[in-house]
């Protein structure tokens, strides 16, 4: 397990979440790998990262968002959400908060892949103007 000063490599946490994938059940495990897809092939400057005791996140000049996968849902999190538009109401979860917003996805819904892929690399875009 990693720490704060032992992270877990880009290697490692790939690795790490190749398994979780593989260790969930049917319909999250697929669609985490679905996102996870739609995601990675948004920007190919991505980094997976696995933090807080077992998270995939993916990062580019900050976290962009996290795949977390509960009993009913999986649940994307947009670190920056509130702050990026949503013109395709992906957005369905976590609505109040100033800062987060995420995408709950239930088995058999479908992932609007080029909605998705529009919001990630907004949120790389807002990240990207924030470290200059």
């Amino acid at each position: 397990m990693a720490s704060k000063t032992n992270p877990v490599s880009a290697q490692d946490a790939t690795l790490l979440i190749d398994k979780r994938i593989a260790e969930l059940s049917h319909w999250p495990g697929e669609t985490l790998a679905r996102l996870r897809a739609i995601v990675t092939e948004a920007d190919p400057d991505i980094i997976e990262e696995w933090k807080w005791r077992g998270v995939p996140v993916w990062s580019h000049h900050g976290i962009i968002c996290t795949g977390e996968t509960y009993k009913s849902v999986v649940k994307m999190t947009f670190a920056q959400g509130a702050s990026l538009a949503n013109p395709h109401h992906l957005f369905n979860s976590s609505l109040d908060g100033n800062t987060r917003r995420a995408i709950d996805v239930h088995e058999g819904e479908e992932i609007d892949a080029q909605a998705l892929t529009a919001l990630v690399r907004a949120a790389v875009a807002l990240n990207i103007s924030k470290k200059k």
